[in-house]
């Protein structure tokens, strides 16, 4: 927002520089993107009044002219311009004077002459005192402007303009009344409010304006109406409105649009004005039909969706609420009656809407952020009280209609003093923080050790204590809090988590795996395929960036799936990701579930194309995968496998891993119905807790010194039931044989003929050693047989003995 300090001051006028005043403003959160003059630097123009006007002797578009500048004698000075005639003021270029130039050294002035006639000086058009052209010729001046006087002066070209980054939670600051109130409080001055008055009475009882129906009242519950008839339309817009408007980035169009502009900037409240004789019948606030057509002051058609608020009256749209009039109903240059609206529309029901169109205007800037809810009496007030005073005309009733149950409500909010403290680190007195929030527009109460503060109407960024926090301490001044670092009561223990998941990526790259890396939200979509009770809730975002990544992952998978899918579609066949981060489980945020996992997912045959002798990856293949992620000679007792059940896995090639009887995670073939749904092959899949992979990482093993003593192998094959698993089996002969036994493994599994239906011969070696002494037989052959018990026991196994 661009801002005249010329028209700032008149507010608010602290005693200070304008670099200081532009370093105020940034520092309490309103920052300064630039701070520029009216018109580049020149020097030696003055305020001339042309006394004669006579033809060149030798040109016909020129004219040899004397201008008053206030010197003894009138200054003779050639001009080809248009429109100079005999008592115009215009700016006068004196001989030494330097005019801006585009290559930034200055054009100076000197005497000379003109097809033999000498000049001395040049009257100025307003390109040349770096201002906008309106018209081809020579800028004049009001009738009334003192000659001689520096130009510069005269038309304020000093004057600073400060182009203001407004951030979106500030609509208050939108407006030379904002800014001013922000800069009084910041040095504790009294803003110095205009005169406006409470409401302007009626002059006649038969002027009227159109009655109102609030047909969409929670989108729009204040509208006020006033009308003016007889406006006297030769009166030009006055220079200071013209140049309050112009050093605020706005063109002058007529004397109605500028006055509704002018009380924008000041006050912040959009106005629209209306050809009182274009409105037919009751004025309705109303949301949009859908299909609905509308040409808009800009001349572009718009067909409206239905959510769209418009003001309409009996033969259709005067306006899209909040954001632009309509062609029909908008003023003209002869327009004498007009009906001014002035409302709060709710900040949601304007939100987007122009956008929609392609628009931006001052009016939706405003409205969508907020604009005071308490304004637009005092606006429309405002606008009256200028249009009459400088064009007359006779002014209506005021017409409010309002439903004031759905006008914004502010909630007292309680600011404990400690809390000031425990946060900005300084101790500031209870009295200065109740200047600076009363100052602020807060309705400040004392209550024992708080300030129990109610926001102004025009604060709709308040709503926790911390929020009045950040007021103080904008206020009091950042440079003013002394730096100190923080008490820092921190474990200066060395964190090995991300070394030891390094670790496990390398060991899973080393194998043929890729890092895939990936958004945390999903697709809810693919949640539901990959659904199961054991994995959770799913969490639904509340404003997801697309429909495809609407819920929070409950598996890693959700992730790798679509990477898999993605490459499959591009002709690859053999893939291997892995990926680590979150997953989430919980329906609300109070009750979610974050856990730290690792996955892996693989598609296609054991070795790329070229290897010899290629088959395609089955279950034992992704179990030798994940055991890549276990400490390397990590006693087998410790690792357990159990049938898994998860619906989207395959119910006989899917397993859970424990490690000391602590789940751990999955893995198994992706189920060929989840897998058709998904339109994948054959597809390994597995996912593991970090947190039990990371505490097995960091176990500290003592070192053990190699027995001296031989090992005895012991070789037993048995027929169990086929249904009996090796790892239970081997559980058994662990937990029987004692300290003794150093390592058993199966090395032959038959079924066939010579082994009777239903059942399974399995052999197993068993080593044993004594760290102490040379085992001897009897001492083997009683663990043996103690083992062979067992199984016969426990599994209803039977030696073999051939």
């Amino acid at each position: 927002m661009k801002i005249s300090e010329q028209w700032l001051r008149q507010w608010v006028n602290p005693a200070i520089s304008s670099a200081a005043l532009a370093e105020q403003l940034t520092m309490a959160g309103l920052e300064i993107d630039d701070r520029y003059s009216v018109a580049r630097a020149f020097s030696g123009v003055v305020v001339g009044e042309v006394v004669e006007v006579a033809p060149h002797p030798d040109a016909d578009k020129l004219r040899v002219t004397k201008v008053n500048i206030g010197n003894d004698e009138p200054l003779q000075i050639v001009c080809g311009a248009p429109n100079v005639h005999v008592g115009m003021k215009a700016p006068v270029a004196t001989i030494g004077a330097v005019l801006p130039s585009d290559d930034a050294k200055g054009f100076k002035i000197k005497k000379g002459k003109l097809r033999g006639v000498a000049s001395h000086g040049m009257l100025c058009g307003a390109s040349e005192i770096d201002l906008v052209d309106e018209i081809d010729g020579l800028l004049e001046l009001p009738a009334n402007a003192p000659v001689g006087v520096d130009i510069r002066d005269y038309l304020g070209l000093d004057n600073q303009i400060l182009d203001i980054s407004i951030t979106p939670n500030r609509g208050d600051c939108f407006s030379v009344r904002g800014i001013a109130r922000e800069l009084a409080v910041i040095n504790a001055l009294t803003a110095q409010t205009p005169s406006i008055p409470d409401a302007l009475e009626a002059h006649s009882d038969a002027i009227h304006a159109p009655t109102v129906r609030l047909s969409a009242d929670e989108a729009c519950p204040r509208y006020l109406l006033q009308r003016i008839d007889g406006i006297d339309r030769s009166i030009a817009t006055p220079k200071w409105l013209q140049d309050a408007l112009l050093h605020s980035g706005l063109r002058s169009h007529n004397f109605l649009v500028d006055v509704t502009n002018y009380v924008l900037l000041e006050l912040g409240q959009p106005l629209h004005a209306f050809d009182a004789d274009c409105i037919e019948g009751a004025v309705d606030v109303r949301l949009a039909q859908a299909g609905e057509t509308v040409t808009l002051l800009n001349d572009q058609s718009v067909t409206l969706t239905g959510d769209e608020l418009v003001i309409a009256d009996s033969q259709g749209i005067l306006a899209l609420a909040g954001i632009m009039g309509a062609k029909r109903g908008s003023v003209s240059d002869e327009t004498t009656n007009i009906v001014i609206e002035s409302a709060f529309f709710a900040p949601l029901a304007i939100a987007g809407r122009a956008r929609r169109f392609g628009l931006h205007t001052d009016a939706s800037q405003r409205f969508e952020r907020g604009v005071d809810f308490e304004l637009p009496a005092m606006a429309l007030a405002r606008a009256a009280d200028i249009i009459t005073s400088v064009a007359g005309g006779q002014v209506s009733s005021l017409v409010v209609t309002e439903q004031v149950g759905y006008l914004p409500t502010r909630a007292p909010i309680t600011l404990p003093i400690a809390k000031v403290k425990d946060v900005l680190g300084i101790e500031i007195a209870a009295d200065e923080m109740q200047r600076i929030l009363t100052q602020l527009g807060f309705d400040v109460e004392l209550q024992a050790d708080a300030l129990v503060c109610t926001p102004p109407s025009y604060r709709f960024d308040m709503s926790i204590k911390e929020d009045l926090i950040e007021e103080i301490a904008r206020i009091y001044g950042y440079d003013n809090i002394p730096s100190a670092l923080p008490a820092l009561k921190v474990s200066m223990d060395y964190d090995d988590t991300a070394d030891l998941t390094y670790y496990f990526k390398r060991a899973l790259v080393d194998i043929g795996y890729m890092e895939a890396i990936s958004f945390s939200f999903s697709d809810a979509k693919l949640e539901a395929i990959l659904n199961d009770d054991a994995l959770g809730e799913v969490l639904a975002l509340a404003n997801p960036i697309s429909s495809d990544l609407a819920v929070m992952r409950r598996t890693l998978l959700s992730s790798l799936l679509p990477c898999v899918q993605y490459n499959l579609n591009r002709q690859q066949s053999r893939i291997r990701f892995f990926e680590t981060g979150l997953s989430f489980v919980g329906q609300r945020i109070s009750e979610l579930v974050q856990t730290p996992s690792i996955a892996l997912v693989s598609v296609g045959d054991v070795w790329d194309e070229q290897a010899y002798q290629n088959r395609s990856s089955d279950f034992f293949d992704l179990k030798h995968d994940v055991e890549q992620l276990l400490p390397v000679g990590i006693d087998p007792a410790r690792v357990r496998y159990e049938r898994a059940d998860l619906d989207f896995l395959h119910p006989g090639q899917s397993a859970k891993l424990y490690i000391d009887e602590v789940y751990v995670g999955w893995l198994g073939q992706l189920h060929p119905n989840t897998g058709k749904a998904l339109d994948l092959p054959s597809t390994w899949v597995a996912q593991l807790a970090l947190a039990p992979l990371l505490d097995l990482a960091r176990e500290m093993h003592a070192i053990a010194t190699p027995s001296k003593f031989p090992q005895v192998r012991r070789d037993i094959a048995i027929l169990v039931d086929e249904a009996i698993s090796v790892q239970t089996l081997q559980t058994t002969i662990r937990q029987t044989a004692g300290t003794l036994l150093s390592d058993v493994f199966l090395f032959d599994v038959y079924q066939g003929e010579h082994v009777p239906k239903g059942q399974r011969s399995l052999a197993f070696a068993l080593i044993w050693q004594d760290k102490a002494q040379t085992l001897s037989d009897d001492t083997v052959k009683q663990a043996t047989d103690a083992v062979i018990a067992a199984l016969t026991t426990q599994h209803q196994a039977q030696l073999r003995d051939s």
